[in-house]
């Protein structure tokens, strides 16, 4: 019976914490423009790393982040302002700004990025 009313609580917990996210992705956290018809998660610090706290991002804004760094790259950085100071984000998010919220182009990786 324990089990059951713990499990109970999680799940509860579980849909706050949603409505909480839910109620936080209206702008993209790195563009800061209005989030579209798809939403992804993205870990500022890695998981692999050791981070927990995700925010919300347009597709391409997630890509374009990964495409500029790697893990070991993110986790130096450490914030999102961090990760904006970057050459290759801060370029991309110049262009990507007069862009539709649901604007999709293939990402590619900069240079020197392994």
């Amino acid at each position: 019976m324990v089990g059951r009313v713990r499990r109970k609580a999680g799940l509860a917990q579980a849909a706050a914490l949603a409505g909480h996210r839910e109620a936080a992705a209206d702008v993209c956290a790195l563009c800061g423009r209005p989030l579209g018809a798809r939403t992804e998660w993205h870990h500022v610090v890695p998981r692999s790393e050791g981070g927990t706290e995700t925010v919300p991002l347009h597709p391409i804004c997630h890509r374009a982040i990964h495409a500029a760094a790697d893990n070991a790259a993110l986790a130096r950085a450490g914030t999102l302002d961090a990760i904006r100071e970057d050459p290759a984000v801060a370029r991309f998010l110049r262009w990507i700004a007069d862009k539709p919220v649901d604007f999709h182009a293939p990402t590619r990786r900069t240079r020197g990025h392994s």
